[in-house]
């Protein structure tokens, strides 16, 4: 595919969402029809969703994958000349993974509300936000200029906290406050290092800075320490680290489920992108400087996320299984940051993978618990385990089924794609880069390799209480939990009643929206090179300083 037609088909992913936005607001959407203006309008979501999907997939397809380290479909454009900011796009292959997961999980998100939307306000607003919250995500990993990204980074801000305070569940304006509070906090503080950078290297552009014999020489080490400070902490924010996380458990209970969908499987990964893409190579020296403590903090948060996780999976905790996997991405984004300050190809490359893994993971499971809400009124674990007893294999055998296989892909289960990056991540804090510690590393990788023991007892748990039954079943639980009972059909005409309750399996819709996050978790799992084939040429360029 020629240039032109690359650079058309990238501006038109960040563009058309944003047209989208307004279109969805005018009276009616333009050329869309449905028995209500409502469902016009989520039909019209679908419609532009499905049109930036298309969009990145042609783009992907064009794109040279012989030379996955060259910026492609690039676009550079002066904007404000005396400032030295321009308009620039390119993707290469470390973000043309994040723009096609992106434009995928919005697309299944739009089409799962168009048959199941949240309870709120009107559907025009909500279609408009989710198309504002897609247009700033993938601007964020197709622009190569520092303010343009810091713009695109704080444009998902807005329509994540409407999303969470109109159509959340309860405490979502406590949870809504609370999320735009740490991260417009931590964007203060990132912004004084992206200008930092920019003002003392004389450019904005990403490109540029990240070559070793650019504008990047002019920055001395004190500079680098600082903007890498200033800079991580936003990014920390967002990705999220421990102990900066707070956030993000109060937010996934809260959201809605398409909400919390995009939040675990989009926005995080615009932190840890932030790091590969501008602390790594712009800032190498003062990455280098604080590579150990960002090791330490995430090894930490491994171990931290999967004992928050232990502890609500167990029987009496009062555990949300919502929160549960908001806390287990704690520490599966614990295993992207280790990976990015092993400052190495292979713990870098993890880091990518993981990043994949984990949308397409924990979007799936976010999906299965946001319906399992939807079928039995609650997300608390004792309820759950007390409603669906021994049968939710037996009574709903492919939603059963596919919770299961959404668990064991998050313990990382060889062969799936949970189990890749987290691997490679742990691989390169084994021999990290050269003048980084290797004993402190290898504590790190230790304390790694527990969190990965821990994650797989606390997803077995939830599957044997949730899928499976368990005590409090046995014992007389169940429905009654509720002051209520079910039965078949049958059962009610001879009289008899039972404690489970009869509940539907998978719809179609939802076969339609979440069988591609399984598919894909399975073929990455099963080919990694395909995702490994584009990140590492990319890597080993950006770690060389682009020679």
């Amino acid at each position: 595919m020629n240039h032109t037609a690359m650079q058309l088909l990238l501006a038109a992913v960040v563009v058309l969402p944003l047209v989208g936005a307004v279109a969805a607001l005018l009276p009616a959407p333009p050329g869309l029809k449905g028995r209500d203006p409502g469902q016009a309008v989520l039909r019209h979501g679908v419609t532009v969703t499905g049109a930036v999907l298309a969009a990145a997939i042609a783009l992907a397809v064009g794109f040279d994958h012989d030379h996955p380290a060259r910026m492609q479909a690039t676009t550079d454009i002066s904007w404000i000349q005396a400032l030295g900011i321009r308009i620039h796009l390119g993707i290469d292959g470390i973000s043309l993974p994040l723009l096609v997961m992106t434009a995928l999980l919005t697309f299944l998100c739009a089409l799962y509300s168009y048959f199941h939307m949240p309870a709120g306000p009107s559907p025009k607003a909500f279609v408009a936000l989710l198309l504002v919250l897609e247009a700033g995500t993938l601007a964020t990993f197709a622009v190569l200029d520092l303010v343009l990204f810091f713009l695109a980074f704080e444009m998902v801000l807005i329509p994540m906290y409407f999303l969470i305070a109109r159509w959340g569940g309860a405490q979502r304006q406590y949870a809504a406050w609370k999320f735009i509070l740490y991260t417009l906090l931590g964007s203060v503080v990132m912004l004084l290092g992206l200008l930092l950078i920019g003002l003392k290297s004389g450019t904005f552009d990403m490109v540029a800075l990240a070559t070793d014999n650019g504008p990047k020489s002019q920055l001395s080490h004190t500079v680098q320490l600082l903007a890498v400070l200033a800079i991580g902490i936003g990014l920390a924010v967002k990705a999220p680290m421990w102990p900066l996380h707070s956030w993000l458990p109060d937010a996934h209970t809260a959201a809605p489920t398409v909400g919390s969908v995009l939040l675990a499987g989009v926005l995080l990964k615009m932190g840890t992108y932030g790091f590969v893409r501008i602390a790594l190579p712009i800032a190498p020296d003062g990455m280098h400087t604080f590579a150990p403590y960002l090791a330490a903090f995430a090894a930490v948060g491994i171990v931290y996320g999967s004992l928050a996780c232990l502890a609500l999976a167990r029987r009496g905790a009062k555990g949300d299984l919502k929160r549960l996997i908001a806390y287990s991405s704690v520490g599966h984004m614990g295993f992207v940051l280790l990976g990015i300050a092993t400052m190495t190809p292979t713990g870098v490359n993890g880091a990518l993978f993981a990043n994949i893994a984990h949308g397409l993971i924990t979007g799936l499971l976010f999906f299965l618990v946001g319906a399992l809400k939807d079928r039995y009124g609650t997300t608390d674990l004792d309820r759950l385990a007390g409603r669906t007893g021994a049968a939710l294999y037996g009574r709903a055998p492919r939603f059963g089924g596919l919770l299961a296989f959404g668990a064991i892909a998050s313990l990382g289960l060889p062969g799936l794609a949970g189990f890749w990056g987290e691997m490679l991540a742990m691989f390169g804090a084994f021999r990290p880069a050269e003048g980084l510690s290797r004993p402190a590393f290898l504590t790190f990788m230790v304390l790694a390799g527990l969190g990965t023991l821990l994650t797989a007892a606390y997803l077995l748990i939830v599957v044997r209480r949730v899928c499976m039954g368990s005590k409090e079943t046995a014992e007389g639980g169940g429905d009654e939990a509720f002051g209520k009972t079910a039965g078949t059909e049958e059962d009610i005409a001879s009289g008899a009643t039972r404690t489970a309750p009869v509940i539907p399996d998978l719809a179609r819709y939802e076969y339609a929206a979440w069988s591609p996050l399984a598919a894909l978790t399975v073929l990455a799992g099963l080919w990694p090179a395909a995702l490994l084939g584009l990140t590492d040429p990319a890597v080993q360029q950006l770690l060389g300083g682009g020679k």
